[in-house]
């Protein structure tokens, strides 16, 4: 069986994110929301081979997973459709009981929760992602009797991080031996740390996982003083520096540098934030740095309600939280010093530097200081792109710039 990762209508509320990415790309918890789905349809489909006597044969493994998304997206999230395809929302936090039911689909049906639909069985189409969400509502459907949970808006992806991490970490760890706690380091909580091998902690570090688990992936390394309160994820060959104090519910992803004071914030993949400074109730996408000593507020001085701008509404919207920091899009970056205000939104590729505050919402590709912006050149901003992910062996390929080059002349 085939599957395939589709965008619901949540996916214009989570810009500047979905800019760059599809839904189902979205790092929340330990995983991806992609990478959730692929082990729970792996592990499920050996549950079910077992259970009809057909040892793997619903998931020979890895699970691997197309996209349907935005045009401007596919040829940077391929679908590769077959005659027999389960289109799964990845907007939804996958389970193994989804998984389950998901295998009950008989071509043709929907398995839906209320009017809100989780998967669809189909043949191979030529739907664009429009015509498919409206097809999809015309078929026949399953009830789903279970529990779901999903991105809905922006801040989603900052609140719903304990839940994800705590049922990630049982869904990794379950049945598999945590490496030793090194020499050196303090912990309580032990049954709540998990540290892949290859993993490094260094002397004098604190971890407190019995307020959250906290897992450390291989290759990562935790430099000397650190104190850490669970829920934490640190994902592979991401560095956590010395002395920084890092709260839960946080996910440090994958190739990651952090420092300085943290809580509750999730960093996609090779961004950095490696000095002294405060962020909290924050996501920052990949590839981006923070200047050292940039700050975050996440509370207003009223402790009024948080607003931030929609950019699929173009305009202010109600969060309903009192804490929400910094939201700031791929290859994004800022100067020393910056000052952020409490729910401000970086979209993409922006450089930002100077004194004071910068506006709430700064468009993509915006260049300039916080008085002040103007339109970053697309090419100069591609040769900064280019440079920092030069630095860890990697480069933008054709279709990545067709990308970035759609969503600069979409700025608004």
């Amino acid at each position: 069986m085939n599957y395939i990762l589709f965008d619901d209508s949540s996916r214009p509320h989570l810009l500047p994110f979905t800019h760059t990415r599809p839904v189902a790309d979205i790092r929340c918890g330990i995983l991806t929301m992609r990478e959730r789905w692929e082990m729970c349809l792996l592990k499920a489909g050996y549950v079910q081979g077992a259970v009809f006597g057909q040892a793997r044969a619903l998931a020979k493994g890895p699970v691997t997973t197309g996209t349907l998304t935005e045009p401007y997206l596919q040829p940077v999230f391929p679908a590769n459709p077959v005659k027999d395809n389960v289109y799964i929302n990845g907007a939804v936090f996958g389970t193994i009981a989804l998984a389950d039911a998901i295998f009950q689909l008989e071509p043709g049906q929907a398995l839906a929760k209320g009017y809100y639909i989780i998967a669809a069985r189909l043949p191979e189409n030529d739907m664009g992602i429009a015509d498919f969400k409206e097809h999809i509502l015309t078929l026949p459907s399953q009830h789903y009797e279970g529990e779901i949970h999903s991105l809905k808006n922006l801040w989603d992806i900052f609140t719903a991080n304990d839940r994800a991490i705590k049922e990630d970490f049982e869904l990794i760890t379950k049945d598999r031996n945590s490496a030793p706690v090194p020499d050196g380091v303090t912990v309580t909580g032990r049954q709540n740390l998990f540290i892949e091998a290859g993993a490094t902690i260094c002397a004098g570090s604190i971890i407190n996982a019995t307020t959250g688990p906290v897992y450390i992936a291989k290759d990562a390394e935790i430099l000397e003083g650190v104190m850490i309160r669970g829920p934490l994820a640190v994902g592979s060959q991401a560095v956590i520096k010395m002395g920084a104090k890092i709260y839960g519910a946080t996910t440090i992803g994958p190739g990651c540098k952090v420092g300085g004071e943290i809580n509750n914030v999730i960093f996609f993949a090779n961004s950095n934030k490696a000095h002294d400074g405060y962020l909290g109730n924050a996501v920052i996408g990949e590839w981006c740095n923070l200047g050292a000593d940039t700050n975050c507020s996440n509370l207003k001085n009223n402790y009024a309600e948080v607003k931030i701008w929609d950019e699929a509404a173009n305009r202010s919207v109600f969060t309903g939280l009192t804490f929400c920091g910094l939201l700031m899009g791929d290859h994004s970056k800022c100067g020393i010093n910056t000052m952020f205000n409490t729910g401000t939104i970086v979209g993409v590729s922006c450089n930002i530097f100077g004194g004071g505050f910068p506006e709430k919402f700064i468009p993509s590709f915006s260049w300039g200081v916080a008085e002040g912006t103007k339109l970053y050149d697309f090419n100069r901003a591609m040769e900064t792109a280019g440079r920092m992910m030069g630095r860890r062996g990697k480069k933008l390929s054709e279709e990545d710039l067709a990308m970035y080059r759609h969503i600069f002349d979409s700025r608004r």
